[in-house]
């Protein structure tokens, strides 16, 4: 609740940021660097230097603001390096933080380890990376003393915002996730019908610089899954059997969902991540949705705070038990400054991996033949599904982040896994083994339990 007015206290000594990736959601947090007290964004690495100038510029930062000839010579002027260097970002000694927001999960663990081996906390964007490999990663930051956090704005972190809330006011959580657009056959979409859904003409999505396979993976679940097992690592819910049921409903309509089958709601047991559609199945729009939000259903268990929620006005299920508390609203890169100013000054996470709970893994999304190769989230071959952590282990499903790229061995029907052993994949690579090794470790404390 302060974090403003620590910002202000460091505005002599700023905390000192690299950002990997100046994408689109690099380039919102980086619009908002100029009006954040106690920040000093010293490096941007980008594959691509003048792509990112472009963005620089679309979110109004000055030429000369990032015209430093040097990482050093960034920290004597105030000014922001562009490079494609980010060894060199991250290597840098008066560096605190670093933002990755490249989207390439492979990539993004490169980053983060590198960052975790020079004593750089990491902050991170591309959260399919989280997915496959989060509670790993969470382990060797703070074998590094370090911290490592998901970022803020996005809903992951926002979820994890808002259980914890319930929890340190004392109310059990029973439920908590986000909102989406679904109906069933989006799962089926590819990046050729992806703007039918979304209302758009092929021309207005060009003109708007929009990406279809981005869209699509949004839109096909592929997104949903990622993002609610972020959630499941972090705080300790976890999935339902057969992953994520969409069930549809308004804001308030979110308390009588979120309770058990028993009690009539959808939930297979208390502790459970889901996502809210905001289409009825018929594709009907539903009247104040959690499209762009996220929610917490909390329970009240005493007949005391039952009658405050009743005198408080709470919207609750007809019982009085179950309440929600929700933002309806995200507001992505724009809000990573938060995470910036916990890990920094508080060191401390906004959202961190506790344990392996959850998987998003590649589902085939038609039947595919040997020799296809994957192309991932969001395309043509294989759509995300939410699965527990054991189920996907024992069925040796490859994890989401990891389907791109690499080409199928043997047939595998639509609908079905994606397995290790339907793929030629890179053993050497360092995603693969971090995959591999978080695999045994979690895995191994799992059968010990």
């Amino acid at each position: 609740m302060n974090l403003y007015a620590k910002l202000l206290e460091r505005k002599d000594r700023p905390l000192r940021i690299g950002v990997i990736g100046a994408g689109k959601f690099g380039a919102m947090y980086i619009a908002q660097v100029p009006r954040t007290p106690g920040v000093h964004l010293v490096g941007i690495a980008d594959l691509s230097p003048d792509y990112a100038r472009k963005n620089l510029e679309r979110v109004g930062w000055p030429k000369e603001s990032y015209a430093a000839s040097s990482l050093d010579a960034a920290i004597r002027e105030k000014r922001t390096h562009l490079s494609e260097d980010w060894p060199a970002l991250v290597a840098h000694p008066e560096i605190d933080i670093i933002i990755e927001s490249t989207g390439n999960p492979p990539a993004a663990v490169e980053h983060a380890l590198a960052a975790f081996r020079n004593g750089k906390h990491v902050v991170m964007v591309t959260v399919e990376a989280d997915a496959f490999c989060g509670p790993l990663l969470a382990r060797k930051a703070a074998e590094a003393g370090v911290v490592y956090s998901l970022a803020y704005g996005d809903q992951p972190a926002l979820i994890c915002d808002l259980v914890d809330w319930a929890r340190a006011a004392g109310f059990p959580v029973v439920a908590a996730g986000r909102g989406h657009k679904w109906l069933p056959h989006y799962s089926q979409s590819t990046p050729d019908t992806v703007w039918g859904y979304y209302g758009l003409t092929p021309e207005q999505a060009q003109a708007g610089g929009l990406n279809p396979k981005m869209f699509n993976s949004f839109l096909d679940g592929s997104k949903p899954a990622i993002e609610t097992t972020a959630v499941c690592n972090a705080t300790g819910l976890t999935p339902a059997p057969d992953g994520l049921a969409y069930p549809a409903g308004s804001v308030d309509e979110i308390p009588s969902l979120m309770r058990p089958v028993s009690e009539g709601g959808v939930l297979h047991h208390k502790g459970q991540v889901e996502v809210v559609s905001s289409l009825e199945r018929d594709g009907k729009p539903i009247a104040y949705d959690i499209r762009f939000g996220v929610w917490v259903v909390f329970e009240g268990d005493s007949e005391y705070i039952r009658r405050c929620f009743m005198e408080y006005g709470v919207k609750t299920d007809p019982s009085s038990r179950y309440a929600c508390m929700y933002k309806r609203w995200h507001l992505i890169g724009l809000e990573v400054g938060i995470s910036v100013a916990s890990v920094g000054l508080r060191r401390e996470p906004t959202g961190c991996a506790t344990g392996w709970r959850a998987d998003a893994v590649a589902i085939a999304k038609k039947n595919l033949s040997a020799g296809e190769v994957l192309d991932g989230e969001g395309g043509y071959t294989v759509v995300g599904r939410l699965m527990p952590a054991q189920a996907s282990l024992a069925q040796a499903c490859l994890p989401l982040g990891l389907a791109h790229g690499w080409k199928v061995l043997r047939p595998v029907a639509a609908g079905q896994p994606v397995r290790w052993s339907d793929v030629a994949f890179d053993a050497s690579s360092t995603a693969v083994r971090v995959r591999r090794e978080m695999e045994q470790a979690f895995g191994a404390q799992r059968a010990a339990a």
